[in-house]
């Protein structure tokens, strides 16, 4: 906020003179959170990115280095880049945006000259895994919206390398709400390394004075006759399938509205059922994914519209005629009670009495009170979509919504995002539709009334949205709620978690002291970086410390290993890693297989040898980036990775050796979907590289679905005998990452091999192309292609062949025969 009398205004080094206005809470919080790793709790709209600005500016001034600024989306990142630009007195070209949009060379560009970087972290993720740039010149790192640091998220990643990489870390992050209660907050802290927590709430008085009363109105609505009916129909579905689960013995309750709290304990019953090869596990989950859907159709029905059901509705008939349909998408779409529902819904014109509502307070707000914006919320890109319209034509509406595509809906560019908040703060319309987009920290303007289209279902969310409104003058929130649905639970939810959210930042407030002293007795981040320095040569290895420090995600504080996926010693079983130093069989001039790199092609480049010299180097494909493998190996010591768009394999280990990663799924997929795909890639592989090695990863191969053995053995014998692949398998990304350390730390430094990416995806021989013809047709497989085109010289004899010829080849049963004749003989029919 910009202010006139410089006495007003904050005047620091850096700052932009008489941009900032001067309020004590917030050079409090940036004071103390300059002096050590924080967590900076401040209601939404007061000024949160104004504390880390004031935060960055010291550390530039006094420290230098660079700074990093973390959000989780694209229009939050060109928000702060927009204030920090304002409010720094550092060149424009040296405070840089890194987003998807901008490619990765360039990013590894901008990087070295830049000052502030401010970043979505899942591409500051893809940089560091990729060795593109390095934090250890990094001097302040912001982490906004930190209430996302739990699980996989990108954050913890960064934090622990962060606090591992810069040479003068300091780390501020940022929430109105990190977490429901004690236990959540003690998280995030211990995932970002803080350990001093700063907290203001609006009865502080330096902030009470900047903040308005916020009145919460809760519109109960009954639902119509015709909407019931519709509903009904749905929840009597739900009930008879939950029956058949009953009868599995995997649940006692039948009743529509199960929760979903019950829906995971069911799900994990079937899954041990699963693991016992019980076929009644496979049957009770195809059971259990119809309820999930039809769950979903009930909430549309009752707490969205009609018209969004029939939407919904209208994606599952799609899917269920489509190719590899599950038996749940056409169990359900054929059941006569949904496809009772549908033809009720098709011929229901009215409105959801929600839409009539909401039309009718936006009125009262726009005219009888003389306001001038208004934002709705809604949980549903259809319920946007169709509620745009219908206010568009009672006021001027438009919608705000993701980036991402979705059946029916255009997602926003992040410039027609940017466009739409300009226009809106303009006054260019009057009524935003948002889904949860704006929620976070995006810098929406004032408004006179948020409305929310239904109940949030936690209190972060709640709060994010409720900050809409109140900043400057008093405000509204309306919430409306469908009785005697889902609405209801949401509303009790909401207000539960509300009030344990405030009790909770209240307490944490008054008991700061104790919550720090709590953080300090878990060994931080910064803690392991002292014991590795002080205990240098002496004590345990930095994968030992950070294993009896920080639990993997997903052990519940129980680490299996050290950070680099050895077992711990005296298990009775001989770990990878033993095999890291023996010796090999073969010799290193053995390696020589003629293969050449290609030269002058567009795609993957040769990678060269990493700064250190000493470090064991993995390629990574950017597709890989899904798994948690490549980062993993990025974390550990020796290890450096790279990615690139790799033409061929999945990760590259040395010039002869390349890995193509399938799951257990992937793999029988292969077998089960008529999906050749995988035998095209290993023989890219093959044609590549010497030693191509398939790492097939997951549960149990020949159990996981009902594939006959023989199916399996067949795929196996062809990868390892048509395609001359080494075939292993591991039981997780972590054994996967092991596995991939082990192989490169043998090439590279007992075969003293290089690291060379020479894929292309080489032109097929004649012969290799008319086996992957044939090979296509399902049914066939490569062995099988290359006996029919043995038995009958070409292509073209094939595919003429009757199926009394056909049954003549060795490997062509009935089934076969049948079906290549049907997919040859019958007319083509294209799917819309």
């Amino acid at each position: 906020m910009a202010a006139t009398d410089a006495s007003e205004t904050i005047e620091r080094p850096l700052v932009t003179t008489g941009l900032l206005e001067r309020r004590s809470y917030q050079t409090t919080l940036a004071d103390r959170a300059a002096e050590e790793h924080s967590l900076v709790c401040l209601p939404t709209g007061l000024g949160k990115t104004a504390v880390s600005l004031l935060v960055t500016a010291d550390r530039l001034a006094n420290v230098g280095g660079k700074s990093l600024l973390l959000a989780p989306t694209k229009p939050l990142v060109s928000q702060h880049a927009e204030f920090y630009r304002e409010g720094l007195e550092v060149p424009d070209d040296e405070i840089v945006v890194f987003t998807g949009d901008v490619r990765p060379d360039d990013r590894a560009e901008l990087w070295e000259d830049a000052r502030v970087v401010i970043a979505t972290p899942q591409v500051v993720e893809n940089d560091l895994v990729g060795n593109r740039i390095s934090l250890a010149a990094v001097t302040h790192c912001t982490f906004d919206e930190c209430h996302r640091a739990t699980g996989e998220y990108a954050y913890n990643y960064i934090a622990e390398r962060y606090h591992e990489d810069a040479e003068n870390p300091l780390v501020t992050a940022m929430s109105a709400s990190p977490g429901d209660d004690e236990e959540a907050i003690l998280e995030i802290c211990s995932n970002l390394g803080v350990y001093n927590v700063e907290v203001m709430t609006e009865a502080d008085a330096d902030v009470s004075e900047y903040t308005h009363e916020t009145t919460v109105n809760w519109e109960r609505l009954e639902l119509p006759q015709e909407i019931t009916e519709i509903r009904d129909l749905v929840q009597e579905v739900i009930r008879d399938r939950l029956v058949e689960l009953k009868d599995l013995g995997v649940t006692g309750k039948t009743a529509p509205d199960v929760s979903e709290r019950e829906i995971q304990k069911i799900q994990g019953r079937l899954q041990q059922l699963m693991d016992s090869d019980d076929s009644a596990g496979y049957e009770g989950m195809s059971y259990l994914a119809e309820v999930r859907k039809l769950r979903t159709a009930m909430t549309y029905i009752e707490t969205q519209s009609v018209e969004s059901f029939r939407r919904y509705m209208d994606r599952q008939k799609e899917a269920a005629r489509s190719s590899g349909a599950s038996k749940a998408d056409q169990r359900m779409v054929s059941d006569p009670n949904i496809q009772m529902a549908i033809r009720k819904s098709e011929g229901y014109d009215d409105l959801h009495p929600k839409f009539r509502r909401a039309r009718m307070l936006i009125a009262e707000t726009l005219g009888i009170n003389d306001g001038e914006r208004v934002i709705v919320f809604t949980e549903s890109r259809d319920t946007a979509e169709a509620l745009t319209e219908f206010l568009d034509e009672h006021f001027t509406a438009e919608r705000f919504v993701g980036q991402s595509d979705t059946d029916g809906s255009d997602g926003m560019t992040q410039t027609e995002q940017q466009e739409t908040l300009d226009r809106f703060r303009a006054g260019e319309f009057e009524v935003l539709v948002s889904t949860s987009v704006a929620e976070e920290g995006l810098d929406v303007p004032e408004v006179d009334l948020v409305l929310f289209y239904e109940p949030v279902p936690t209190a972060i969310r709640a709060i994010q949205r409720k900050g809409r409104t109140g900043r400057q003058t008093e405000g509204a929130v309306t919430v409306l709620l469908a009785e005697d649905t889902r609405d209801e639970a949401y509303f009790w939810k909401a207000r539960q978690d509300q009030k344990q959210m405030k009790e909770e930042l209240r307490a944490l407030k008054s008991a700061v002291g104790e919550i720090e002293s709590a953080l300090g007795q878990q060994v931080g981040l910064d803690e392991i970086e002292v014991e590795e320095s002080e205990t240098e040569g002496s004590g345990p290895d930095e994968d030992e410390i950070a294993a009896e420090s920080e639990p993997a995600a997903g052990t519940d504080g129980e680490t299996e290993g050290s950070a680099g996926g050895s077992k711990p010693a005296g298990d009775g079983q001989t770990g990878l890693h033993s095999f890291a130093e023996g010796g090999s069989d073969e010799s290193a001039d053995d390696g020589d297989d003629g293969t050449e790199a290609v030269e002058g092609r567009d795609e993957g480049i040769v990678a060269e040898a990493a700064g250190d010299d000493e470090a064991v180097e993995i390629v990574a494909d950017q597709r890989e980036l899904d798994s948690t493998i490549a980062r993993d190996l990025s974390t550990r010591d020796g290890i450096e990775t790279r990615l690139e768009t790799l033409a061929v394999g999945d990760y590259v280990l040395s010039d002869r050796v390349v890995v193509e990663r399938k799951t257990v799924e992937d793999f029988l997929d292969t077998l089960t979907g008529g999906d050749r795909s995988m035998f095209e890639q290993v023989g890219d592989a093959a044609r590549n590289y010497g030693r191509p090695v398939v790492v097939i990863e997951g549960g149990d191969l020949y159990g996981e679905r009902n594939v006959h053995p023989k199916a399996i053995h067949g795929a196996l014998a062809s990868l390892t005998v048509d395609f001359g692949a080494s075939v292993m398998q591991t039981a997780d990304e972590e054994e996967t990452a092991d596995l991939l350390e082990v192989i490169a730390s043998r090439e590279q430094e007992q075969e003293d091999r290089s690291v060379s990416v020479h894929g292309e995806k080489q032109s097929k021989t004649l012969a290799e192309q008319q086996e992957y013809v044939v090979a296509s047709i399902a049914e066939v497989g490569p062995v099988t292609a290359r006996a029919l085109l043995e038995a009958f010289g070409s292509v073209e004899a094939v595919m003429t062949a009757d199926e009394d010829d056909l049954l003549e080849v060795e490997g062509v049963g009935p089934v076969t025969a049948e079906r290549m004749r049907e997919v040859i003989s019958t007319g083509y029919t294209p799917e819309h």
